[in-house]
């Protein structure tokens, strides 16, 4: 690949590392409001005797935007588990190889899998305007339902970027496609 067509390539990368980066530290941010809520929650229950449906399903829906919402940004970190036995002791190049092998032998058909599976599911749940089927229940289900539309969406972008950059990577144009946290450790 000619330089400039890396240089292009890798400023799309950047680009969907940025978005990623920033829903992951944004949806990171539910941790916390999930906490309060279940705080909230014990709160009602045993204290006032007061039973409270919606914020529990609420307290669902974070969980769910959590990890699915985050799991592009965790994939871009190199935070997922990974057998290092043999690959700590490959060159940046041979790294990339593996990397580039996994992503393109492996969670680029994931992603076409789960879009493939899983947009009748999302879509009829919008038709319905599907409903939480617990009284005092959130409405939004088909919303929840959505988020694993964000997952596909983002870690389809995300194997994009690390396809980019273990390929600049393999052809000599960037020295390590992994965050150099992870460098470090190895």
């Amino acid at each position: 690949m000619p330089r400039p067509l890396f240089t292009a390539s890798l400023t799309l990368a950047r680009t969907i590392d940025a978005a990623n980066n920033l829903l992951g530290r944004s949806v990171a941010w539910l941790s916390v409001l999930m906490v309060l809520l279940t705080c909230l929650i014990v709160l009602l229950r045993y204290s006032f005797n007061i039973g409270a449906t919606a914020t529990q399903e609420l307290i669902m829906y974070g969980h769910s935007l959590a990890f699915m919402g985050a799991a592009a940004w965790a994939l871009q970190r190199d935070a997922h588990v990974r057998v290092d036995i043999f690959f700590r002791r490959f060159s940046s190049r041979g790294k990339a190889l593996i990397d580039f092998s996994g992503t393109l032998l492996f969670l680029l058909p994931l992603c076409l899998f789960l879009a493939w599976n899983c947009w009748d599911y999302v879509s009829v749940a919008w038709q319905r305007q599907e409903r939480s089927a617990d009284a005092g229940g959130l409405p939004w289900v088909y919303i929840q339902k959505s988020f694993i539309l964000l997952l596909v969406i983002s870690l389809f972008l995300q194997a994009l970027s690390q396809l980019i950059k273990t390929a600049a990577v393999i052809f000599g144009a960037l020295p390590s496609h992994l965050p150099a946290s992870h460098e470090e450790h190895l």
